[in-house]
């Protein structure tokens, strides 16, 4: 006689409560409404983080953001990916980005909640979540990573303590915006970092 026949063993009473009732409600993001397009600089900067793996045991994080029209990234390292950090990382995106940000678009991920959600809202900042397991909807931010990595982590000899590296990752940001890439012609003069520079 099995444990079930005997009154030993019992089925779990069942749980009705669907995984997607029980989402937290996000008190500020949403998702990007359908009708939304980006059109101008600054319509959407996707923000994301990357890992940051220099030596056995060391993992920082960067904070990565890319305009979708003008490709124009801001970059900076942490020490960890809080959201306080990720919050602090808005004022520096408000600094360096040439133009006006009126929404940034991000994964689910705990550093986009909370504190970030707060400084988004005081910056009157529209805040785009992706669903989840759809971070290809990010693609830009993605493939700006790819580039950082392989063009500045892979070849910059550089000291990962952190004040160094970030102003060898500030001095690779405007080589990068300002002399890489092909830039709209619409930005034929931007102020960067307090110098004005002409772009082609």
């Amino acid at each position: 006689m099995t444990l079930k026949e005997r009154g030993i063993l019992r089925d779990p009473l069942p749980n009705f409560i669907s995984v997607r009732k029980r989402q937290w409600k996000r008190p500020y993001a949403v998702r990007k409404p359908k009708n939304y397009k980006a059109t101008d600089p600054g319509d959407i900067v996707e923000v994301d983080t990357l890992d940051i793996r220099p030596l056995p045991g060391l993992i920082l994080k960067q904070f990565t953001a890319r305009d979708i029209v003008t490709r124009w990234d801001v970059i900076k390292a942490s020490s960890s990916a809080t959201a306080t950090a990720a919050a602090y990382f808005i004022d520096i995106l408000l600094d360096r980005m040439p133009f006006p940000i009126k929404a940034i678009q991000v994964d689910g991920g705990p550093e986009f909640q909370d504190f970030f959600e707060e400084t988004c809202k005081k910056h009157g900042i529209n805040l785009f979540v992706l669903p989840p397991r759809s971070t290809k909807l990010n693609g830009h931010v993605e493939r700006a990573q790819r580039t950082h990595t392989e063009e500045f982590y892979e070849i910059t000899d550089t000291s990962f303590e952190m004040k160094e590296l970030n102003q060898a990752l500030l001095k690779w940001e405007i080589i990068y915006n300002t002399v890489r890439p092909p830039i709209p012609a619409l930005f034929n003069a931007k102020t960067v970092s307090g110098t004005k520079t002409q772009l082609n």
